[in-house]
């Protein structure tokens, strides 16, 4: 007997759709994890204008944090916000990375935006940051369909941040990605300094390093009934002498980039286990 459990089919998908394009203009859609109300994106949608027809689909609210995930446990929604007939303003109540595959399929089902471009991202995504980061998860999201994808971060937390520096950066950039397309299974995290005038622009490798301490309490005790934390920490940066990652260069005032792929394949290792081979 066959104890298997079946679980219910999953329905077919349907609802495709495609926003009316212009051929000769190119697509970009837009994303964040700080939410569509945030300084960092009105920031990057003035920096796009006149570069083509800018479609935004971003977070309801601020998702930091969410890496890949998406939503498959509940229905998501998504709605317009405004659209002037060159920038076009949705929300969803999703993740990052449920924004770029709703709009890929209501928006650009016939038709593959040119680029998918994420942030400004109120906070740096460096180093081992980029795994657990919402910016950089929807870039991938974008990067594994075939669409080239560049996340942007800025190293100011603050709400308030001002990211008057970084929209000329973030045009020139998205100007010569769309000049020189990226090979597909590759998309670049660029990050910049909170300084008015970085020193340039160093394309580096992502730094060796990670989080710890990462808890403060805050009250209670989980053995008699619930305690509190909240997210902090101290980064550990494995490799403080290095001069070719992009903490040094954003330590030395430098904005970094630094090209990411998809595939997460540890060629140089296969030797190593081939004690598993029988």
């Amino acid at each position: 007997m066959n104890n298997t459990s079946q679980l219910p089919p999953r329905p077919v998908a349907s609802g495709f759709g495609q926003l009316p394009l212009d051929a000769n203009r190119p697509a970009i859609l837009v994303t964040n994890d700080d939410g569509y109300e945030a300084g960092g994106l009105v920031s990057l949608v003035t920096a796009l204008r006149g570069l083509g027809r800018i479609i935004v689909c971003a977070p309801d609210s601020p998702r930091s944090g969410y890496s890949a995930s998406y939503t498959s446990s509940r229905p998501i929604n998504l709605s317009l916000v405004s659209d002037d007939g060159e920038v076009a303003v949705y929300f969803c109540n999703g993740t990052p990375v449920d924004c770029v595959k709703i709009a890929l399929h209501r928006f650009f089902h016939e038709r593959k935006p040119d680029l998918v471009l994420s942030g400004i991202n109120h906070g740096g995504n460096d180093s081992v940051c980029v795994m657990y980061s919402g910016t950089m998860g929807a870039v991938l999201e974008g990067c594994a369909v075939g669409i080239p994808s560049i996340g942007f971060s800025l190293l100011n937390l603050s709400p308030m941040a001002d990211f008057t520096h970084v929209i000329p950066i973030a045009r020139s950039i998205t100007e010569q990605v769309l000049a020189n397309p990226m090979p597909r299974g590759v998309c670049l995290n660029v990050n910049i300094p909170d300084v008015a005038e970085p020193k340039g622009i160093r394309i580096c490798r992502q730094a060796d390093g990670y989080w710890e301490n990462e808890y403060h309490y805050i009250e209670g005790d989980e053995q008699t009934d619930m305690s509190w934390f909240q997210v902090t920490g101290t980064y550990i940066n494995n490799e403080p002498e290095a001069t070719d990652t992009d903490r040094y260069w954003l330590e030395h005032y430098y904005v970094s980039v630094v090209p990411t792929t998809i595939d997460q394949t540890a060629y140089r290792h296969f030797d190593l286990f081939d004690y598993l081979v029988k």
